[in-house]
């Protein structure tokens, strides 16, 4: 049977994962004439918008990925 409270944790989880994610694992740097050209092309205010979006998706997708593979292994390894 599933946990009717799996809906909650799957998201928390992530965002945990994430969050750890951000204390271990460096976020990519851009150089600056890159920067500029990406700031331009998203029709961003500034640089800081942009490294705001970066950080935030760089660290939510290694949450997710993170969490899946924990999945993955407490599940193939929990029905032993």
């Amino acid at each position: 049977m599933k946990n009717p409270f799996e809906t909650l944790i799957i998201p928390g989880g992530i965002l945990l994962l994430g969050f750890l994610s951000a204390l271990l694992l460096p976020a990519p740097q851009f150089g600056v004439t890159l920067a500029k050209q990406l700031q331009e092309n998203l029709h961003l205010q500034d640089v800081n918008q942009l490294y705001t979006i970066v950080f935030c998706l760089w660290f939510l997708i290694l949450g997710a990925i993170e969490f899946f593979v924990i999945r993955f292994a407490w599940r193939l390894w929990s029905k032993a």
